[in-house]
C-alpha cells in the first residue's frame, strides 16, 4: 500500500487524524465498505475535504493507516505478544487460539465488510491482502517453532501446518461459531486451543 503523507505534529492535526480514522472505521461498520469515500469520511469527521487530503493522499492511503490504527486501538499487538512470549511452542499454539478469541471479534465487522467487497474493490482487496500476509507470517512462525522443537505431529510439514493454521483463522469460522451458533469468545478460544493442540502437536 502507498505510504501516507507525513502527519503534522501539532495537537490539532493529531486530533483531526484521530477523527478521520474513527470516522472511517464507523462508516465501514455502519454501512459497509462501499460507503467509504474520502468525502464521506471528511463529513463524518467534521472536517473539510481539503483537511483529509492533507493527511492522506488517497483512500488506499487512509486504509493503510486504518489498519495500523485498529491494531493500536484494540491492542492487537499486545495480545499477540503474549503468544511469542510463551515458554515453548505448544504453549504458544494454545495462546494463539486465545489471541484469536480475544482479538479477532473486536475487528470482525471491519474484516467482514472488507471480505464482502474485496473482489470488486481494489482498495478492499489490498487491505485484505495486507491482513492475510500478517496472518501467514504468524502461522509460519508457529509451525516453524513447533517443528524446531520436534513437536510438530505427522504428517504435517512447516508449509502444510502453516497453511492449515491460516485456514482455521477464517472469519467464516469465527462468525459461524460466535454469531450463528452463539458461542462465547471464551468457548471459541478454548475449543480452538483443543483443536490446534490435538491436530498439530506430536503425542
Amino acid at each position: 500500500m502507498p505510504k501516507s503523507i507525513d502527519e503534522p505534529l501539532n495537537a490539532r492535526s493529531r486530533r483531526t487524524n484521530e477523527a478521520l480514522l474513527s470516522a472511517a472505521r464507523s462508516l465501514i461498520e455502519d454501512g459497509g465498505f462501499q460507503t467509504l469515500t474520502m468525502a464521506a469520511v471528511a463529513e463524518r469527521a467534521g472536517v473539510s475535504r481539503r483537511a483529509i487530503y492533507l493527511h492522506y493522499s488517497s483512500r488506499a492511503d487512509l486504509l493503510a493507516a486504518l489498519l495500523r490504527h485498529l491494531g493500536e486501538a484494540e491492542e492487537l499487538g499486545v495480545s499477540l505478544e503474549r503468544v511469542w512470549a510463551s515458554p515453548d511452542s505448544v504453549a504458544a499454539l494454545q495462546e494463539w487460539a486465545h489471541h484469536l478469541g480475544r482479538a479477532h471479534p473486536r475487528i470482525m465487522p471491519i474484516a467482514l465488510a472488507v471480505e464482502q467487497e474485496r473482489r470488486v474493490d481494489s482498495d478492499a482487496a489490498a487491505l485484505r491482502d495486507a491482513i492475510m500476509q500478517r496472518w501467514r507470517l504468524g502461522c509460519r512462525r508457529l509451525a516453524t517453532w513447533l517443528n524446531d522443537e520436534g513437536k510438530l505431529a505427522d504428517p504435517w510439514t512447516v508449509d502444510s501446518a502453516a497453511d492449515m493454521l491460516w485456514a482455521l483463522m477464517s472469519w467464516d469460522v469465527l462468525e459461524g461459531l460466535t454469531v450463528e451458533r452463539g458461542w462465547s469468545t471464551e468457548r471459541y478460544a478454548e475449543h480452538m486451543a483443543t483443536l490446534l493442540r490435538s491436530t498439530f502437536v506430536k503425542g
